[in-house]
């Protein structure tokens, strides 16, 4: 690892923010430091929860003025993207396993002017999205089974993040890697790090009752501090 990190970009999660203060949250997060807001558009059909609309999605962009690391875990998310795709600073996120024509995906979100991202479920292999990513901005590696907060990081998702990595900077692509699920201000956040990613997404990890969002944002850039994407 180096001493000198490049900047590790870190999305606070709105799934596990107070409901009820919601546009406090985002903006306790944008002023504690984060670089992204990440937000979890859930179907009941993909993932069995419900959790965030156009409605919603409207009021977060309007109570931030970071970008929005959007991540559709919806099934066919062709449906939704006209009414979600609106910031054109956001970050668009689909999942390789909820899309019928993936790549006529990803052109449309690139159309309307967003970053676009594939992301790939623990159990789906990283040639899910090696078609596309030429195509890409963001590859999405799931680091939990997606649908519900709080679960346990899987480790076996630092193999496949050290094999995107490779893989992307062997062909000299601009693609960076992010990782959602239970990401901590401890080894899970330093490996998947070192392993490539260099994009944190944390829930529970920054909204939670035993630190306000500054302290959580702290402690989990501290933890970062000298690592650099993909030199562990």
């Amino acid at each position: 690892m180096t001493s000198t990190a490049a900047h590790v970009q870190i999305a606070p999660s709105v799934l596990a923010a107070d409901f009820g203060r919601l546009a406090q949250q985002v903006a306790d997060a944008e002023a504690a430091g984060a670089d992204l807001i990440h937000v979890d558009v859930m179907d009941g059909r993909f993932v069995p929860n419900i959790s965030f609309g156009e409605v919603v999605v409207d009021a977060i962009r309007s109570a931030t003025s970071l970008p929005l690391n959007l991540h559709l875990m919806v099934h066919e998310p062709d449906r939704l993207l006209p009414g979600l795709v609106k910031g054109i600073n956001d970050q668009v996120l689909v999942h390789a396993e909820a899309c019928a024509h993936l790549h006529r995906t990803v052109g449309y979100i690139k159309e309307q002017g967003c970053q676009v991202g594939v992301a790939i479920n623990p159990a789906t292999p990283v040639s899910a999205v090696e078609e596309v990513l030429p195509d890409l901005d963001i590859v999405l590696v799931m680091t939990v089974n997606p649908g519900f907060g709080g679960q346990s990081f899987i480790p076996s998702a630092l193999g496949k993040l050290r094999r995107l990595y490779r893989t992307i900077s062997d062909n000299g692509y601009e693609v960076q890697l992010e990782v959602d699920g239970g990401v901590k201000a401890d080894n899970t956040a330093r490996d998947s790090v070192g392993a490539g990613a260099g994009i944190l997404v944390a829930g529970t990890a920054i909204f939670n009752r035993e630190q306000s969002v500054a302290e959580a944002m702290a402690a989990l850039r501290d933890t970062v501090s000298g690592v650099s994407p993909g030199n562990d």
